[in-house]
């Protein structure tokens, strides 16, 4: 189901990263009284009156010259663009900024809704002050305390009821799958490439989002839809150069397709982005096939074999997902990767009888106990599939405190082994047996 957006904007050091925190339920942004700390935008989900939506954080808008500022502002205006919701944050306790007006100037164009929350309020006697910040024109001001909680509900709240209800085109007999990865890999060719050959085209439909374009098409007897994603409106070197940028359109696309393709630069070699694009997918619980491209301008003397083992040593996590070595600009290689999709895909709807699996994690307990742990072992009584994309497993066992995660990395093994789970992410469960 796709996910409303909502982005977190405001000036350096008014609290956004702990809001962001609050929201998210975890610890994600790097909270610190120092200004400036959150360059990158940063993503989570959060959840609220059974409603579930991304969130963004963002880095400060600064009017003075300040390291990283034109960076900063490039980024949060992507964000804005993105966004379906827009919180406003300003420092209750320093009254209206010169930044805050610098921020409220470029919020009054995005046509986008906006609520004004007036952090750091902590106490009644503070709600008061928050009155000041009607003279930013953005409507009523919102006290919250991003340190207590305090207001956080509220905020919630009004957030709901703007974020737009989201649809998502069904492809029942049809295998969504979109491309992933850094900007200019070559995401684009290797999608014209797949689309420009041996095609047939059903349809070009608009996607859920106007930045993508869903291209449903068959070959060898198998529908597909391919998700591609347009490019930025505004056109720069800052915004061509913010990598992160990437991630957003990623998670548009993961979230409607079955299938992700990791795309890698062989000309360049594998960043640290690579990395953080590829944990979208992966956080997502969807099939994933890594593709190698522009191996014609690979490093010379640089082997297949070779590059493979670094992408295993780099990406444990993606240990489960083929490799496929492609050029879009010559066609060497591409027509393994559909197979390949099909295939990751198969393998996430894959179901297993109970009683077979059943025999299968019994055998595993009898051909390697479990360790002892948290002062004690892990017993497990019976298993059964919950869930397929991915295929979702519940071992009912005496405690869950007892298991070991290279214990469940062994079962999950085991379970990759037995019926060919290639291409697609296992998800354990452990519950006790009552």
């Amino acid at each position: 189901m796709p996910l409303g957006l909502v982005a977190l904007v405001g000036a350096p050091n008014v609290g956004k990263s702990t809001i962001f925190n609050r929201m998210v339920g975890e610890r994600l942004s790097i909270v610190e009284d120092t200004p400036g700390v959150t360059r990158d935008r940063l993503y989570g989900t959060g959840e609220w009156l059974t409603r579930t939506f991304r969130v963004v954080d963002t880095g400060g808008i600064e009017i003075r010259k300040a390291p990283f500022r034109e960076e900063i502002r490039a980024q949060v205006e992507i964000a804005l663009e993105e966004a379906d919701v827009i919180v406003f944050i300003v420092d209750g306790r320093k009254g209206v900024s010169g930044e805050d007006r610098a921020v409220a100037k470029m919020l009054y164009s995005t046509n986008k809704p906006v609520i004004l929350a007036v952090n750091k309020v902590d106490n009644r006697q503070m709600i008061g002050d928050s009155q000041e910040f009607y003279s930013l024109g953005l409507g009523d001001p919102l006290p919250v305390s991003g340190a207590h909680g305090i207001g956080i509900g509220d905020l919630l709240d009004r957030i709901i009821s703007l974020l737009p209800e989201k649809s998502i085109e069904e492809y029942e007999d049809a295998i969504p799958f979109c491309f992933i990865g850094r900007p200019n890999v070559g995401k684009s060719s290797l999608t014209n490439a797949i689309l420009g050959e041996d095609r047939v085209i059903v349809k070009d439909l608009a996607g859920t989002t106007r930045d993508s374009i869903d291209t449903p098409f068959s070959r060898d007897g198998q529908n597909y839809v391919a998700i591609d994603t347009a490019g930025l409106n505004k056109r720069g070197k800052i915004y061509e150069a913010v990598d992160k940028y990437a991630a957003l359109r990623a998670l548009s696309a993961i979230d409607r397709s079955k299938v992700g393709i990791m795309v890698i630069d062989a000309s360049v070699g594998i960043l640290d982005q690579d990395r953080h694009v590829s944990g979208y997918a992966l956080e997502a619980k969807k099939a994933i096939v890594v593709v190698v491209n522009k191996w014609d301008l690979a490093p010379k003397g640089m082997m297949q074999e070779q590059f493979a083992t670094e992408i295993r040593k780099k990406f444990k996590f993606l240990d489960f997902a083929q490799i496929i070595f492609v050029s879009a600009l010559t066609g060497k290689g591409m027509e393994k990767i559909l197979p390949a999709v099909k295939e990751a895909y198969e393998s996430s709807c894959r179901r297993i009888p109970t009683s077979i699996l059943n025999q299968i994690i019994q055998d595993a307990q009898n051909m390697n106990p479990t360790p002892e742990f948290n002062h004690g072992r892990l017993k497990i009584f019976y298993a059964n599939q919950v869930s397929v994309n991915p295929p979702t497993f519940v071992f009912f066992s005496n405690d869950p405190h007892y298991a070991h995660f290279s214990y469940t990395r062994y079962l999950e093994n085991r379970l990759r082994e037995t019926f060919n789970f290639q291409g697609t992410p296992i998800n354990i469960i452990y519950r006790i047996k009552k």
